[in-house]
C-alpha cells in the first residue's frame, strides 16, 4: 500500500511513527509550520511553488499541482540513503528508501503548486517529509531544456541518525530484498520508482540496476 491524501490529513504517519515505540523525535505541527514558514522566508509571497521529486513523490504525489515538468538538478544525486525503521521497514530489520545526497546530478519531476494552494499542500508534504527531519527543505535550481525555475528539494540530512552513509551494492540490495513494513516492502518502493521514473522517459541505470538485482535475490530467495 502507499500513503493516501487522507493519511496525511488525519496525521497517520505521525501517529505510525509515534506509536512504533522507537526513540525518535517527531517534529510538531507547529515545528512543521514553522520549517515551512522559514524555507519560504525567501520566496515572494503569493506565488505559484515548485517542487522537484526524485523518488515517491513522483508516483504518488497526493498534493495538488497545475503541471509538472521533467528536470535535472546538478550537485546532488539519488540514493538509497535513509534507513526505514517504519513504513518500509521495521526497527529489528530497517528498510532503505530515497535521499537526495550531494554530488552528481538528478533527473526528476518538477511540480508547480497553484498561490492558493500552498499553504495546505506544503502543510501535507512536510507531514510527509519532514515528521523526523530526515530531510533538509532546500531551494534547487531545476534545468528544464532552457528554461529553469527554483524548487523546494528534500535533502537528505547527513547528520540524521537514520541517514545509511555509504553502504555496498550487495548490502542494499539485500536489505531492499528483505524489508518490509506496514506501508510495504522496500522492494516494492524502488519497483514503483523505477515504474514512475519510466512513465516519464526517466531511466535510472543505477535504480535499474538494483531493480534487477533485487528481482534476482527474490526469486532465487
Amino acid at each position: 500500500m502507499s500513503l493516501t491524501r487522507a493519511d496525511l490529513e488525519s496525521s497517520r504517519l505521525h501517529q505510525m511513527i509515534s506509536q512504533s515505540g522507537l526513540a525518535m523525535q517527531v517534529l510538531s505541527e507547529s515545528q512543521l509550520q514553522e520549517s515551512i514558514r522559514v524555507t519560504l522566508k525567501s520566496h515572494k509571497p503569493n506565488t505559484d511553488v515548485w517542487l522537484f521529486a526524485y523518488g515517491s513523490l513522483i508516483w504518488n504525489p497526493i498534493f495538488k499541482f497545475t503541471e509538472r515538468r521533467v528536470g535535472t538538478v546538478y550537485g546532488w544525486h539519488r540514493r538509497f540513503c535513509l534507513r526505514a525503521l517504519v513504513g518500509r521497514g521495521t526497527p529489528e530489520h530497517p528498510g532503505l528508501v530515497l535521499g537526495l545526497d550531494c554530488g552528481g546530478s538528478c533527473r526528476g519531476v518538477v511540480y508547480r503548486i497553484p498561490a492558493a494552494d500552498v499553504e495546505s499542500e506544503l502543510l501535507l508534504l512536510w507531514r510527509r517529509e519532514m515528521v523526523i527531519g530526515s530531510y533538509i527543505p532546500r531551494w534547487v535550481k531545476v534545468v528544464d531544456g532552457t528554461d529553469e525555475v527554483m524548487a523546494i528539494a528534500f535533502i537528505i540530512n547527513r547528520h540524521h541518525p537514520d541517514y545509511a552513509g555509504k553502504i555496498s551494492f550487495e548490502t542494499t540490495v539485500n536489505t531492499i530484498a528483505t524489508a518490509k513494513g506496514e506501508l510495504g516492502s522496500s522492494a516494492e518502493y524502488l519497483m514503483q520508482t523505477v515504474k514512475g521514473l519510466e512513465t516519464v522517459g526517466i531511466a535510472d541505470k543505477q535504480l535499474l540496476q538494483l531493480h534487477s538485482a533485487v528481482s534476482v535475490q527474490q526469486n532465487n530467495g
